[in-house]
């Protein structure tokens, strides 16, 4: 259960990072809603990179 609990967390850690980024840049360069929408998606990216990590689906690129 913690197992999952950690994975469900850095999924959603990664996609409110991404969200929070995106908007930050929206209300600095006025650009809405492109900056949110285009780091919303790189933050899920990101987000489903570090489950297969911690999963152990993908492979670790730090030579561990």
């Amino acid at each position: 259960m913690a197992r999952g609990f950690r994975l469900s967390s850095e999924l959603v850690a990664g996609v409110v990072v991404g969200a929070v980024i995106g908007w930050g840049f929206d209300r600095l360069l006025s650009t809405s809603p492109f900056g949110l929408i285009v780091f919303f998606l790189l933050g899920f990216a990101a987000g489903v990179i570090n489950v297969m990590r911690s999963a152990g689906v993908a492979p670790d690129r730090t030579g561990r």
